[in-house]
């Protein structure tokens, strides 16, 4: 599951738990690189969650929608080469929108989930009502495609995960005209220590840091690990751990261990025993992985030129970012050999989640959305 889709699910369950009555449109899709059905068609519950799966027409060639993007994003080209781009792009689910424009009006307001695919883009324009969209935007060449300023056009509210992601879309559409909130996600920060035998359990007895999420390049991984192996001809004892679903190939290499999938109180404990975990990819707007990092009291080591990561650092005190390989070195230099900044950073990353992101003030943040959209 994807960042997005996980927001989009804790949000809904937050919801329910106080009453809301929500429904989830979705598809019957699992990987996003595919787009292949995986889920059975129609309705279920979960957790007390009306969930209404929906057939994808057709599953996507990423070798095709890579060139097609890289053609479009650097050439003079049409509105309708933008909605082949879009077609292309998916999840496309025909069935899903035309129940979105039957069902809309059963519905007090619709929430949308990320700017960028099919869905939102067709549901937007198609369905009738008082609309909501949480963008999860971050600067990169889609963004700036003609059809997007219809997506931004629609909505009468937005939600945004970070200050820097909001002032990131005011540059480039106006709406200062519509309500906006900058709310993110709740973060649980642990009462007490997190278990500290986990890393253990997993063969892991020397320094390490992690990285959690999509392996592939696009999140920076292929950058992150050349970086690293530069790092260990001056930190020979040092390991780079990955979690999640690996969709590039790794090194063959003592010191990179790949431990696939775990189990959230497993993630938890391999996060509170490393240095730091590491987020490189360029295209973030919120990370909920840096996140669990800080809320676990590790500090986080992160891309300068993301800005809602560098702000996370820059605003809790609760890490580092570098701008080159060079600097990616020192500051796990610096983490490992400095314990007390480490330690300072770690506990400042606790307060900073605990201050910004717990779930009671989310809760109330789209309770307020809700009221200027209904006018109760």
């Amino acid at each position: 599951m994807g960042g997005s889709e996980l927001h989009c699910r804790q949000v809904a369950e937050k919801l329910t738990a106080v009453g809301f009555d929500c429904t989830v449109y979705t598809t019957c899709a699992k990987d996003y690189i595919t787009w292949k059905n995986e889920y059975s068609g129609g309705v279920s519950f979960l957790d007390g969650i009306r969930i209404k799966r929906y057939l994808v027409d057709k599953e996507r060639d990423i070798q095709s929608f890579n060139a097609y993007s890289d053609e479009i994003f650097h050439r003079e080209h049409s509105a309708e080469e933008e909605i082949r781009w879009m077609e292309m792009q998916g999840p496309c689910s025909p069935d899903l929108i035309g129940a979105l424009e039957q069902e809309s009006g059963q519905y007090d307001a619709l929430i949308f989930f990320t700017y960028l695919y099919y869905n939102t883009y067709w549901g937007l324009k198609r369905a009738t009502g008082r609309k909501i969209l949480v963008p999860t935007a971050h600067d990169e060449p889609a963004l700036h495609l003609d059809l997007m300023k219809e997506v931004f056009d629609v909505p009468e509210a937005f939600i945004y995960n970070t200050a820097a992601e909001r002032d990131m879309l005011k540059r480039y559409f106006p709406l200062d005209d519509a309500y906006g909130d900058i709310v993110g996600v709740g973060v649980p920060v642990p009462d007490g220590p997190t278990e500290s035998s986990i890393p253990f359990r997993y063969g892991l007895f020397s320094p390490y840091i992690l990285y959690a999420g999509r392996i592939e390049e696009g999140k920076g991984c292929a950058t992150m690990i050349e970086s690293f192996l530069d790092v260990r001809r001056h930190l020979p004892d040092l390991f780079l751990v990955l979690i999640g679903k690996k969709l590039m190939d790794l090194p063959d290499h003592p010191h990179i261990r790949y431990l696939g999938f775990v189990s959230p109180s497993d993630k938890n404990g391999l996060m509170a025993g490393a240095t730091a975990t590491i987020h490189p990819s360029p295209y973030e707007s919120l990370c909920m992985a840096a996140l669990e990092s800080l809320a676990v009291g590790t500090p986080i080591l992160v891309r300068e030129g993301t800005e809602p990561l560098r702000r996370h650092v820059v605003d809790g005190r609760c890490g580092l970012y570098f701008s080159a390989p060079a600097d990616f070195g020192e500051a796990i230099s610096l983490l490992i050999k400095d314990g007390k900044l480490c330690s300072r950073m770690g506990e400042n990353g606790r307060r900073y989640v605990r201050d910004n992101y717990s779930w009671p003030a989310v809760v109330e943040k789209y309770k307020k959305a809700f009221r200027h959209l209904l006018g109760s």
